[in-house]
């Protein structure tokens, strides 16, 4: 990173006000009337205790409590509590650029002005109640990710896997050295894509051998694989490969599904955000790549075909289904749109979309045991709502508060006490 890059991040390092009074060790008392543990539980009148950024411990509190010691104390009497929302698939480094165009590496950006501009969407992401996202793929992403989790700036926790893979031509030897070369770079996971854009038609890029060495390969360096597949045959291809988890899938068939219910393949659909992004920001988006007439079209007929495979997937007994957005520029900070187009548009309980966007989504990329859950042991990674999402999924654009790891970023109700006038 250039020291020109630094020290525009340095400009964004200073956290919020709130943050800044959680750094130290004293404990946080969080009041709750109500709390959606991520794994399809209620609590009510609980004291979530936080202590060095983890849940410790959860009380019964039949009122409001302030402890005597002078401990910081929120109380979120008449929200819900829930953990923090996991995206599994977002793109912070897409943006609109100053001539309000999507940035393109030869638009003439500096690269400070692109890094800020990501900054902002990690900002914008985490304070709509998003504490983790994945992301497949971009080299900047790396320095996002660290700066982040350094607590330099604000934004969700980030998994990366940096440069995805889509040469097909590659023979499956050198297709394994690019797996070993990215674990190197610092990947998290890695990303493949197996099948055109949707605005190509996502007919299979990549064979079975290459899928097979792809994901064997990363398998064996201990890494996780998220395949770009639109059609039924790629999705095919890479759940026979042994891949984790399949994006997309808009022409999933019932057979594939079942295959991936079978084999434990994650499936991450979408249904509407991000088309309807595309196509609401079609000016900004319009002349560049593939973003042309037939493009556009493509999307506009992609919605029905994928609220159509969402409804069969959800059908599919034992098809692990999370929450990803493939958010893009014009989308972030507005990624439970997704969760209430799955609910509304594609039928799903309430309830369900919760679970599949933080216990589940934390289960898919190993981590149920740090995240997605209001469980002791676990990271305080919590938001609260106006409203209950498990009857109203809407409730989730109504964010009050919001913790990452111990910190409090967000918090619209009264100020909490705060230790030895640190505030």
């Amino acid at each position: 990173m250039s020291r020109s890059i630094v020290l525009a991040l340095c400009v964004l390092a200073v956290p919020p006000l709130s943050a800044m009074a959680q750094s130290n060790a004293a404990p946080v008392i969080i009041h709750a009337t109500r709390v959606l543990d991520g794994r399809g539980g209620v609590m009510s009148d609980v004291n979530i205790v936080v202590e060095n950024g983890k849940i410790t411990r959860i009380d019964r509190a039949p009122r409001s409590p302030r402890d005597d010691a002078g401990r910081s104390t929120y109380d979120l009497a008449g929200l819900t509590l829930l953990p923090g929302i996991i995206d599994a698939h977002s793109h912070p480094t897409w943006y609109f650029n100053r001539q309000g165009r999507y940035h393109t590496r030869s638009d003439g950006d500096t690269p400070v002005q692109s890094m800020l501009s990501t900054a902002a969407n990690a900002w914008a992401t985490l304070e709509s109640g998003v504490t983790t996202i994945q992301s497949p793929g971009s080299r900047e992403d790396a320095d996002l990710r660290d700066w982040i989790a350094s607590g330099g700036i604000p934004g969700p926790r980030i998994l990366t896997s940096l440069q995805p893979i889509s040469d097909a031509r590659l023979a499956p030897d050198s297709l394994r050295a690019i797996v070993r070369a990215r674990k190197a770079q610092g990947a998290d996971f890695i990303k493949i894509f197996a099948s055109q854009s949707i605005r190509d038609g996502g007919a299979p890029t990549m064979t079975q051998s290459q899928l097979d060495a792809i994901c064997g390969e990363a398998k064996a360096q201990g890494l996780r694989t998220l395949v770009h597949a639109h059609s039924a045959e790629s999705m095919r291809y890479a759940t026979l490969a042994g891949c984790t988890q399949v994006e997309h899938g808009v022409f999933a068939t019932d057979d594939v599904l079942r295959l991936m219910a079978e084999r434990g393949t994650y499936f991450d659909p979408q249904v509407c955000l991000v088309f309807r992004n595309y196509l609401d920001n079609r000016a900004k988006y319009e002349g560049i790549g593939n973003y042309n007439e037939e493009g556009f079209a493509a999307m506009e007929k992609a919605i029905p075909l994928a609220t159509d495979a969402f409804r069969r997937a959800r059908a599919t007994r034992g098809l692990k289904i999370v929450f990803g957005t493939d958010a893009v520029a014009g989308a972030h900070g507005r990624n439970v749109e997704e969760l209430v187009c799955r609910v509304q548009a594609g039928g799903q309980p309430p309830m369900d979309a919760i679970v599949s966007a933080t216990s589940l989504g934390a289960q898919a990329m190993q981590l149920g045991d740090r995240i997605g859950a209001v469980a002791a042991g676990l990271e305080a990674d919590l938001i609260a709502v106006d409203g209950d999402p498990s009857t109203d999924i809407t409730a989730l654009r109504r964010v009050i508060f919001v913790m990452k790891g111990g910190r409090v970023y967000r918090w619209n109700g009264a100020p909490a006490a705060a230790p030895n006038g640190s505030r």
